[in-house]
């Protein structure tokens, strides 16, 4: 999953022109373009994969972090500035954040690179469970048994999939789920500063999170791309910010509620590429677990939607 950010769609009026869009009106249009976020996320996904390593991950992390910017002045609502990207009501919650979203994009490209597409969303995909799970200990939120279900029913997903002691496993399998808890302690610390936080604040977290951990832990190994490689690394950033961008318009046109499902739209896409592709095909027990582990997300989502305030049913939130 690509880069993160949150927030009630706006436009920003002083916006330039050429980047203007007139914002779709409709619940249905919201959620076509939701289909059309997830599916520009899902390619973008497919670029990491394309580039079979041959980039340093945090390379490529800090690249794809660097080419968000494009997505700002989507993101940007009115009255708000470009400054505003590093102020914050809590700097605590605000630099959390920016370290969660560092360590989720740089164990997602680690995850797409080398595992089959199906099997890192799959693992990926537990971020809704996580996030029950610190609710409890973070927000000290009451959690009943349906939602505790779902955890339960989610991991027994993961076991299926991993098939732990009857298949090799490798880090990638562990960067999947480090990237799931990493997006889950970012949604986390959302919830913590509340609705009164600036949405470019939020992004600016998510962005520069990424620049300054993974620019610093690259040094090491900096290489300057191929051509063929810059072609991959463009694909990957903008694609990600292409799907942002279409996520705001979205959740313009159409509340949360109706926005967040497709998401798993992303798993049909996953498992195209992969027969298509990347010729990679997906066996009959790997699918047996995503669909547990995609039923355990749904039924978190609606418990979630239920105890949601009206604020934050209005912002979606990519996870990575």
């Amino acid at each position: 999953m690509s880069m993160n950010a949150t927030g009630d769609t706006a436009i920003a009026a002083d916006a330039p022109a050429s980047m203007r869009i007139p914002a779709p009106n409709g619940p249905q249009n919201g959620v076509l373009l939701a289909f059309l976020s997830y599916a520009a996320f899902s390619f973008s996904d497919a670029s990491i994969k394309l580039l079979e390593g041959t980039i340093n991950s945090f390379q490529l992390a800090f690249f794809g972090a660097l080419l968000g910017f494009a997505a700002l002045p989507f993101v940007r609502r009115p009255g708000e500035r470009y400054a505003d990207l590093l102020r914050t009501s809590s700097r605590p919650l605000w630099l959390v954040r920016a370290a969660a979203t560092a360590v989720s994009t740089v164990t997602s490209v680690i995850a797409f690179t080398r595992l089959p597409m199906p099997e890192a969303f799959a693992l990926i995909f537990l971020m809704p469970l996580f996030i029950t799970i610190m609710s409890v200990f973070l927000l000290k939120e009451e959690v009943g048994r349906w939602r505790w279900a779902a955890v339960v029913i989610g991991f027994l997903g993961v076991l299926v999939v991993l098939r732990p002691g009857f298949r090799e496993l490798n880090g990638g399998h562990l960067a999947a789920l480090a990237a799931g808890m990493a997006s889950a302690v970012s949604v986390v610390m959302f919830r913590l500063v509340g609705p009164q936080e600036k949405r470019i604040s939020l992004y600016g977290a998510g962005l520069f999170g990424p620049l300054v951990v993974n620019g610093l832990l690259m040094l090491g190994d900096l290489t300057p791309p191929s051509v063929w490689q810059i072609g991959f690394v463009l694909s990957y950033g903008l694609l990600a910010a292409l799907g942002q961008a279409l996520l705001m318009f979205a959740a313009q046109a159409a509340p949360a509620s109706r926005i967040a499902p497709p998401q798993y739209s992303q798993m049909l896409w996953a498992v195209a590429l992969s027969y298509l592709l990347f010729l990679e095909p997906v066996d009959a027990m790997t699918f047996v677990g995503i669909g547990i582990i995609i039923a355990a997300g749904l039924i978190t989502w609606m418990r979630e939607r239920i105890k949601l305030p009206v604020w934050r049913r209005r912002f979606p939130m990519r996870p990575r």
